[in-house]
């Protein structure tokens, strides 16, 4: 009782000449209805005698002010209150009722009737509620009156009118900056020709563009907080031919979580506009596997590689072993890491994948009990002129880190390979497929550990994405190169891309093969298209689009799976799995000493590649 009487006098001495106002102001309405509830009582307005009245009048409106203050009511700004300050009002002043009641039992200041009791309780509250209220209302009126266009101002339509949309709304009214809320687009049909935050529905979605052009609208911003892609789509192709600016909403969560403010409302990505939304992962019932492991992550310095890393990172493994071949990668990534603050070692290992005796030396030390190999050559041009390399990184530093993830009793080892792998027409490609058929060998000769690899498209923001080469060409001017108008392929982002590879770690029971549900492979012309105009210029117009050619080893289209009925769900609907099989490699080929001949004579690599991987039909344009 003393602590909460000291805390009570510091914050009376602390507060401000505003505050105190407040309190009083508080005390004067708390004391009329004490007044008022006793009169309504006794019949009178002025009472016979004063005693029971006057001590009423005096101590319950004090406690409620003490109660206020020591619930911090007064630290409230009013003017920006919403519904749970004024829940929580309630409640206090509930509160300090119950106090004031139990003091009274114990001092006994005055009789005081249920009925007199109930008038005083609901009319404080109207009076003491009401004036919060009222300051809540001006501000919104002064802030409106305000918040009329000027010249300076860009008039804006928000797209969505629920829970984010209002938020949004209210918000920039409040902050005087170049945005100027004048209405809204819904797709409720209740809500179409109504006001919410004294703002016009104008109407639907289907109807966007009529309304951006009749209403003269500037900036549209999306504030749907759990869109589709679909859906962000076909609002910004339908915007794509006006000149108006749209931009994104933060998720209701990060709303929730008191983290919006106007200036993190962003730019519309081209990764909400692929028409696929997120493939969600849960990750948490997977990671017993890592829990107190030591991990080794080939390829770390990668952005696959990195990302595997941050994603382990958080889920306790006992030691974490980054093994690449550039140094600087390394350290790029080690520096990053360093910024994180984790207790959990993380070792660098600066080696090649196929260097046989680096790889055994590391795992006669360290014995790795999870591996994620992400190490290998993935540029398909490239590799076009270098097929020993290919098979050199690819298919040898498979061969090495899987044999002795085998020989050294590992638990588990997840390859990255890629949907190039199917039916390759690209020295790539096949080396991949090459590195599935060798993972199934070591199953095989290794039973106790499992292997497993994992088959993807392209990953957006990853270093060989076309994403970045097409942002460096539109900001030189254009013209941005495509190969072909029909090229099409699988998207990822990397987060879910990596989710996907330790999912499958979890799954596995040695031998799988796990394909993740991209949605519609994406046509590379339409995603040049909306990247120009992403970056505010007009196709064809302002930058221009060539097409170059199909280069030796790509396909207009690439698939996932060689046989679509031998593939198999997963407890997760969005993986698929299918085993690893060794393929039609011709039995008097001898997978080893093939590819140990091979890299010994770089002039018959591509030809013995083509024998070890029967299915590779070469394309060389």
């Amino acid at each position: 009782m003393k602590s909460l009487l000291f805390k009570i006098s510091v914050y009376w001495r602390r507060a401000s000449g505003k505050i105190l106002i407040i309190a009083l102001t508080d005390f004067i309405l708390l004391a009329f209805a004490v007044y008022f509830g006793y009169a309504m009582r006794i019949g009178s307005l002025v009472p016979s005698e004063v005693g029971d009245w006057g001590t009423l009048v005096l101590v319950m409106p004090l406690v409620c002010v003490v109660v206020f203050a020591a619930f911090g009511q007064y630290k409230v700004i009013w003017a920006h209150a919403g519904t749970d300050d004024y829940v929580k009002f309630a409640g206090t002043y509930a509160l300090a009722l119950i106090i004031f009641l139990f003091v009274n039992s114990i001092f006994k200041f005055a009789l005081f009737s249920r009925v007199a009791f109930t008038i005083a309780f609901f009319l404080g509250l109207f009076l003491c509620g009401g004036l919060r209220f009222s300051w809540r209302m001006t501000k919104s009126l002064h802030t409106e009156a305000e918040g009329q266009p000027s010249p300076k101002k860009l008039k804006t339509l928000i797209i969505g009118a629920g829970e984010a949309g209002t938020f949004l709304a209210r918000d920039l009214m409040r902050n005087k900056g170049e945005l100027y809320p004048a209405g809204f687009v819904d797709d409720d049909p209740s809500k179409i020709g109504m006001h919410v935050s004294g703002l016009m529905v104008f109407g639907s979605t289907a109807h966007l563009k009529e309304i951006v052009e009749r209403e003269n609208f500037q900036v549209v911003l999306i504030a749907i907080s759990s869109y589709m892609r679909k859906k962000i789509r076909e609002i910004y192709n339908a915007l794509a031919s006006l000149n108006v600016e749209v931009r994104i909403l933060p998720s209701l969560r990060e709303l929730a979580d008191g983290r919006f403010a106007v200036s993190t409302l962003r730019k519309v990505k081209l990764e909400d506009l692929l028409g696929r939304d997120p493939v969600k992962i849960n990750l948490e019932p997977s990671m017993n596997y890592i829990q107190g492991r030591k991990v080794l992550i080939t390829g770390a310095g990668g952005s696959i590689g990195s990302e595997i890393v941050n994603q382990v990172l958080h889920n306790d493994p006992s030691e974490i072993f980054v093994l690449g071949h550039g140094e600087q990668s390394i350290y790029l990534l080690l520096e990053k890491l360093g910024k994180l603050k984790l207790n959990i070692p993380v070792t660098p290992v600066i080696a090649d994948v196929a260097d046989e005796i680096a790889i055994n030396n590391l795992f006669k030390t360290v014995k790795p009990q999870v591996i994620f190999h992400a190490a290998a050559h993935k540029h398909v041009p490239l590799m076009e002129f270098s097929p020993r390399e290919a098979m050199r990184v690819n298919d040898l530093g498979t061969r090495t880190i899987a044999r002795c993830a085998g020989r050294y009793r590992a638990e588990r080892m997840v390859m990255i390979s890629t949907d190039k792998a199917v039916n390759p027409s690209s020295i790539m490609g096949a080396t991949k497929r090459l590195a599935e058929k060798i993972l199934e060998r070591e199953q095989r000769n290794y039973p106790e550990t499992k292997f497993m690899a994992v088959r993807f498209g392209n990953v957006l923001g990853s270093r060989g994405s076309v994403i970045p080469k097409f942002e460096r060409q539109i900001a030189a001017g254009g013209p941005v190169t495509v190969t072909h108008p029909e090229m099409k392929r699988y998207f990822m982002l990397i987060p879910e891309a990596v989710s996907l590879v330790i999912q499958a770690g979890a799954f596995g029971h040695g031998g799988e093969l796990f394909v993740l549900d991209m949605g519609e492979p994406v046509v590379i012309k339409e995603m040049a298209e909306l990247l120009i105009r992403l970056c505010g210029y007009e196709p064809y117009k302002d930058i221009n689009i060539e097409f170059t050619g199909i280069r030796p080893g790509e396909k207009l289209y690439e698939e996932l799976f060689y046989d679509e009925n031998s593939v198999e769900g997963t407890l997760d609907p969005k993986i698929f799995v299918s085993k690893i099989k060794a393929g039609d490699t011709a039995p008097d080929v001898d997978l080893d000493s093939t590819l140990e001949y091979a890299l010994k004579h770089p002039g018959e690599a591509l030809s013995l590649l083509e024998k070890l991987v029967p299915e590779f039909h070469h394309v060389i344009s």
